[in-house]
């Protein structure tokens, strides 16, 4: 496995309890002016689901899953909720972990889906004292295990539609949005979070077999309303589609968040049962085997190139 003693996976984080959802969130957004009122919108969504993610559950499903295929010591660390990142990092410290491999479950560049976790993975280090060297796995947006995993939950909720729509039904693959700014300035040159959106959107119609058209659209906006965020809304776009029924692929996930359960199977479920449109959702990737095994062949590739210091940089942050 590479010159590497020990993985560490790397996460979002998410609330267990009920009072854990503010706390949460408040770390999620500090900094970013968000309105308290759309916080308490949010906490509402978490509430509704018993103030409970399941992200942290799928988490420890795919360490589960890891385990019988990696012969290294598995960590795992999140960045807005416990475990948290340094706890994570001071338990292998004094484990005697010198150097991980880091498997984000974020396959996309941007600045919160790939520069944050870089950005919290350091702090944290810099705040253990013989915190091991961290060494983050690639983008695995492309990855034939990524795709393999996306392409057979796709066809299995083609096939939950009924009377035989699946044949005609429309794929609609969403992800979570961002802001413009930030958009424009994913990866070295710009622009890489919706191309490589884009790219395993088209990889997993390509795996489907024949020309099904596609859509992809945008989920789980949280910013001021003055500033511009990538549209349009999945909730927006289910009226347009001009197709007898709707699947839609949370590509832009590699989990359950509560932004696939709320925003995708109560909001947009909702949409189309208002509007008459037969819709079905596909699970993430999750622990589908050919999604574990990619970790094995990530941490067997040669090691990834660091990103440059400018790639995809910090959005400016609102003051108070």
């Amino acid at each position: 496995m590479g010159n590497y003693d020990a993985l560490l996976v790397v996460s979002f984080g998410g609330p267990e309890k009920p009072d854990d959802v503010m706390p949460f969130l408040e770390n999620v957004v500090r900094g970013r002016g968000i309105p308290r009122e759309r916080l308490l919108e949010v906490e509402a969504h978490y509430q509704r689901f018993g103030g409970v993610s399941p992200i942290n559950q799928q988490c420890r499903d795919l360490i589960a899953a890891l385990a019988p295929t990696i012969d290294l010591p598995i960590y795992w660390g999140n960045r807005n909720w416990h475990p948290y990142l340094e706890d994570t990092l001071r338990e292998m410290a004094g484990d005697g972990v010198r150097r991980a491999a880091a498997f984000v479950t974020s396959a996309y560049s941007s600045y919160s889906s790939c520069r944050q976790y870089i950005d919290d993975i350091a702090l944290a280090r810099a705040a253990v004292e013989g915190a091991p060297e961290v060494v983050k796995l690639r983008h695995y947006f492309d990855h034939p295990g990524f795709i393999a995993a996306m392409a057979d939950h796709t066809r299995e909720a083609l096939d939950r539609l009924p009377d035989g729509l699946g044949d005609s039904a429309r794929l609609v693959f969403t992800a979570h949005s961002i802001p413009v700014s930030m958009a424009e300035t994913a990866g070295e040159s710009g622009g890489a979070y919706e191309a490589q959106l884009r790219r395993a959107a088209t990889l997993v119609t390509a795996e489907l077999g024949g020309d099904r058209p596609w859509d992809l659209v945008w989920q789980s906006r949280s910013g001021a309303p003055h500033i511009p965020w990538l549209e349009p809304d999945v909730c927006d776009h289910l009226p347009e589609v001009d197709a007898p029924a709707v699947v839609l692929v949370p590509i832009g996930f590699v989990s359950d968040h509560m932004e696939v359960v709320y925003d995708l199977d109560v909001e947009a479920a909702a949409t189309a049962r208002k509007i008459g449109l037969p819709l079905v959702r596909a699970a993430t990737a999750g622990t589908h085997p050919r999604f574990v095994s990619m970790v094995s062949e990530l941490l067997a590739e040669p090691e990834p190139v660091a990103c440059s210091a400018t790639c995809c940089p910090a959005p400016p942050r609102r003051r108070g």
